[in-house]
């Protein structure tokens, strides 16, 4: 049985998403991603939200799915509105040299799911 949200506003992931179902660039749960540096003025609340995990991450990339863990937001809506961050260039994916993520994050990844089940 899955605990109830606590989203305290209850505004529906196609409502934070503008409707769309699908991010524009092809960012995964796994995907890396670093905040570049500025701001930019009219951001939504959720934009600015995800862009606060980064104040405290001192300069490290987190994953997509640390920031809808993080943010108790659905994973198909985060990849959204991170794909968005990237499109404003407000955000960067890690470009690898592999498609394969490290070890390491993908146990992070794990453990993060686990502890919102």
């Amino acid at each position: 049985m899955s605990r109830p949200r606590q989203d305290p506003d209850l505004v529906r992931p196609y409502v934070r998403t503008g409707g769309r179902t699908r991010p524009s660039k092809d960012v995964r749960l796994e995907s890396l991603v670093f905040a570049a540096t500025g701001t930019r003025p009219g951001l939504n609340p959720d934009a600015r939200h995800v862009l606060a995990l980064f104040a405290s991450s001192q300069g490290g990339g987190l994953a997509v799915a640390d920031i809808a863990s993080a943010l108790a937001l659905p994973p198909s809506a985060t990849r959204i509105l991170v794909a968005d961050l990237i499109d404003h260039g407000l955000m960067t994916l890690a470009q690898g040299h592999d498609d394969r993520p490290p070890v390491s994050l993908l146990e992070r990844v794990l453990n993060g799911l686990r502890a919102n089940a």
